[in-house]
C-alpha cells in the first residue's frame, strides 16, 4: 500500500503526471462516495444507477479522449485510470463507460459523416443521449463475421434485418451502431445508426442473469427496420471497422479488471490482518500470505503491463495485440484473483456485505466479451508464429479463417 491507501507495490505512482493522478483521484472519490455506498444494492437488485449518468457527464468521461465536441481530449493512460476505478466500482459502472466513448462516439468520430457527428456527439458527450453497439449476435459471437443480420438497398434508405445479444445499454439507448452484411448478405459489413423508436427496431432486457447485474443487457431486434441512407455510417468498410471498436474497448477493460482486482485484494488483506483464528490472524498464517504474495504479484505485473500500454498508445504504438495480450492476462488473471480473495473470506465469501463475490461474478463476463482468453491467445498466437490457427475444417474439406482481431 503506498501513501494514498493504493495497492502501488513498484511505486507505479511515479509513472503519472499530476494531470493523470488528478483525474483519478476524482473518480476514485466520486466512487467512494457515490457508487459504493449502495453497490451490493444496485447488483442485488438488478439495477443501473441512471441517475448517475448526469454525474458522469459532469465530469467529462463521457468522450474523454476526444478534443472536438466539447470533450475533454486527455490522453490514454488518463482514461485507462478512469476505467480502473470505475471498475473499482463495479464492472457495470466501467462497462457503461466504456460502450459510450469506444464503441458509440468511436465509431461516429472516426467514420461517421459531418451530419451524424454534429447531431450525436454533443448529445452523448452531454449523457443526454445513450447509446449502444450491435455486433454480437446469437449464433455469432468469437467469429463474428458469420452474422446474420442484413442490409438490403431500398430506393433512398436500407431495409435491416436480424437479432443482436448481450448488448450493453440496449433498451435504453437513443442510437445503436449496428453493424450488418449489405447487399442482403453478400457484401461487406457496414455499420448503420439505428434510432430508438424507428419501426421494427426493438430491444428486450435480459434479466436472467448472475453476473453484471448492475448493468443493462439486451437483445436488439429488427424486422424490415427501413433506415435512410444518410444512418449509413460511411467511413465503415469490412468487419475491420467494427474490429477497431473492440479494439478501443479492449483497452478500457484491460484497466478496468486491474481495479476490481485491486478491490478483492484490499478487502482480503484487510480481513486476512483481522479476522482471529486458531488464536492468530489469518494473515500470520503460510497459505494465506502465498495466496496474498500471488495476488499482488499478479495486480502489480498487470499494472505495469497497463502502463506501458498506456505510453504506447498515446505514442501512437500500440498494436491491437498488445491490447490482446492485456486484455487477456488482466482479465483473466483478476477473475483469479477475485476467485482467491472468496476463498481467504470463507463463508464471508458469499455475502454482499463483502464486494468480492459481486466482482468474481462480474469478472465471469469481463473475461468473456471483447474476445475470450482462448481467442486472445489465438491472436498472439498468430502474431508471434505467422500461423494461423483459427483455420477450421468445413464439411466440404475447404479451410475457414476466424477474422483478424
Amino acid at each position: 500500500m503506498n501513501q494514498f491507501g493504493d495497492i502501488d507495490y513498484f511505486l507505479c505512482e511515479d509513472l503519472l503526471s499530476d494531470q493523470e493522478k488528478g483525474i483519478r483521484d476524482t473518480v476514485r472519490s466520486w466512487i467512494d462516495s457515490k457508487y459504493l455506498p449502495k453497490a451490493a444494492e444496485y447488483f442485488e437488485q438488478g439495477i443501473f444507477p441512471l441517475d448517475l449518468i448526469p454525474e458522469m457527464a459532469q465530469m467529462g468521461l463521457f468522450g474523454f479522449k476526444m478534443k472536438e465536441y466539447g470533450g475533454r481530449g486527455e490522453n490514454n493512460t488518463a482514461f485507462g485510470l478512469v476505467c480502473r476505478e470505475l471498475e473499482r466500482g463495479d464492472s457495470g459502472l466501467r462497462s457503461f463507460v466504456s460502450v459510450m466513448n469506444a464503441l458509440v462516439m468511436f465509431p461516429i468520430a472516426e467514420y461517421g459523416s459531418p451530419e451524424q457527428k454534429e447531431r450525436w456527439l454533443p448529445l452523448l458527450r452531454s449523457g443526454k443521449a445513450i447509446g449502444c453497439f450491435g455486433l454480437t449476435e446469437p449464433d455469432a459471437g468469437s467469429d463474428p463475421g458469420s452474422m446474420r443480420t442484413t442490409a438490403v438497398r431500398d430506393g433512398e434508405g436500407f431495409i435491416l434485418n436480424g437479432r443482436k445479444m448481450w448488448i450493453t445499454n440496449g433498451s435504453i439507448a437513443d442510437v445503436a451502431v449496428v453493424w450488418a452484411k449489405t447487399d442482403g448478405g453478400t457484401g461487406p459489413i457496414r455499420g448503420f445508426l439505428i434510432e430508438k423508436g424507428t419501426p421494427g427496431f426493438a430491444a428486450h432486457d435480459i434479466s436472467r442473469k448472475f453476473s453484471l447485474r448492475a448493468s443493462i443487457t439486451s437483445a436488439l431486434v429488427l424486422d424490415d427496420v427501413v433506415t435512410p441512407a444518410e444512418n449509413l455510417l460511411p467511413g465503415t468498410i469490412g468487419l475491420g471497422s467494427a474490429l477497431r471498436c473492440l479494439s478501443e474497448a479492449r483497452y478500457g477493460i484491460a484497466w478496468g479488471a486491474v481495479g476490481a482486482a485491486m478491490a478483492c485484494f484490499e478487502t482480503v488483506l484487510k480481513y486476512a490482518r483481522s479476522r482471529i483464528q486458531f488464536g492468530a490472524p489469518l494473515a500470520s498464517f503460510q497459505l494465506v500470505q502465498q495466496k496474498l504474495a500471488w495476488m499482488v504479484t499478479e495486480i502489480t505485473k498487470a499494472q505495469l503491463l497497463c502502463s506501458r500500454l498506456g505510453r504506447l498508445k498515446d505514442e501512437g504504438k500500440a498494436r491491437h495485440t498488445h491490447i490482446s495480450m492485456a486484455k487477456m492476462n488482466n482479465a483473466s488473471q483478476a477473475l483469479k484473483i477475485a476467485r482467491i480473495a472468496r476463498d481467504i473470506l470463507g463463508a464471508n465469501g458469499i455475502s454482499l456485505g463483502f464486494p468480492v463475490i459481486r466482482h468474481m461474478l462480474n469478472l465471469e463476463t469481463v473475461n468473456t466479451y471483447e474476445g475470450t482468453e482462448d481467442i486472445h491467445t489465438l491472436v498472439i498466437g498468430r502474431d508471434i508464429t505467422g500461423m494461423d490457427a483459427f483455420a477450421c475444417e468445413t464439411k466440404a474439406g475447404q479451410r475457414g479463417i476466424a477474422p483478424s482481431s
